[in-house]
């Protein structure tokens, strides 16, 4: 999970990205109208018809656990002078993903982005507008820097590549081979890694997506390419220690498998240390 705040006219906005689900801060949004009670901003938005309508609909569409009977027992009551709605009575009835409310690191009342910018339409449609603005540009920026990380591994591998054609043509290829021979040897060693590290040649990629442009290392992620630029570099020295194809086929790919779930591991770490300061929140 991680967290990032926008500036809309004056109000800081937290945004959560949560498995790749961007989360606003509708407690962050209320205090726009009541700085002083935002919380009761959002209970008298959820009171009417209209919004518990639009949180089913997004439900049904989107969570295979709501539940509709507590959700059409709600919209029934919705209106009524007696009806009260909280985020938390919301969720603990229908099992809603669409809204969280909770204490803590994170804590606050937050919804999906489809959800905030509908609560945004209720507190006021300028409002709306220059949420999406901000909400937008803080994506384009994400983006941005995702984009420039992939670049800077795609060059480092790019450089690491020169250093294992070298290694390939002064250790595999025989002066007297042709040009033509020579591209074999590359693409060869080349379909070495891809094997190691993605699991199938080039043409294999190719193959399976007749569609796609570049190849399979312009469509690879972010730790694959951190991988690929480590198993370049190993396997030049292993090409210069004399080791036979197959044989660092197998030590590429077990360094492979080994790398990615070291990232993995990594990644894993970070989120149950946010996990865990949360809880001692």
């Amino acid at each position: 999970m991680s967290k990032s705040t926008i500036e809309v006219q004056g109000v800081t906005i937290a945004v959560l990205n949560r498995n790749n689900q961007d989360y606003i801060s509708l407690t962050d949004i209320a205090r726009y109208r009541n700085s002083q009670e935002p919380f009761a901003i959002i209970n008298n938005w959820m009171r009417s018809r209209s919004t518990i309508e639009f949180l089913g609909l997004w439900e049904k569409l989107s969570n295979p656990g709501f539940k509709p009977l507590e959700f059409e027992r709600f919209k029934t009551e919705a209106g009524s002078n007696y009806f009260v709605l909280s985020p938390q009575r919301w969720i603990e009835a229908t099992q809603a993903i669409g809204i969280t409310s909770k204490s803590g690191r994170y804590g606050g009342t937050f919804a999906h982005r489809d959800i905030a910018f509908e609560f945004a339409t209720w507190i006021s449609s300028e409002f709306k507008l220059y949420l999406i603005k901000e909400f937008q540009r803080l994506k384009d920026e994400e983006n941005d820097r995702l984009k420039l990380g992939w670049n800077l591994q795609r060059t480092l591998s790019k450089i690491n590549y020169r250093i294992h054609t070298d290694a390939i043509r002064e250790t595999l290829i025989p002066p007297a081979i042709t040009k033509s021979q020579a591209s074999l040897v590359y693409a060869n060693e080349a379909d070495l890694l891809n094997v190691a590290l993605f699991g199938q040649t080039a043409k294999q990629w190719r193959d399976a997506n007749p569609d796609a442009e570049g190849n399979v290392r312009d469509h690879a992620p972010l730790e694959q390419l951190v991988v690929l630029t480590n198993l370049e570099s190993l396997n030049a020295v292993l090409i210069r220690q004399g080791l036979t194809q197959a044989d660092r086929l197998l030590k590429l790919n077990e360094i492979a498998i080994f790398k990615l779930n070291e990232i993995a591991i990594s990644q894993m770490r970070t989120l149950l240390a946010d996990n865990t300061m949360k809880r001692l929140k």
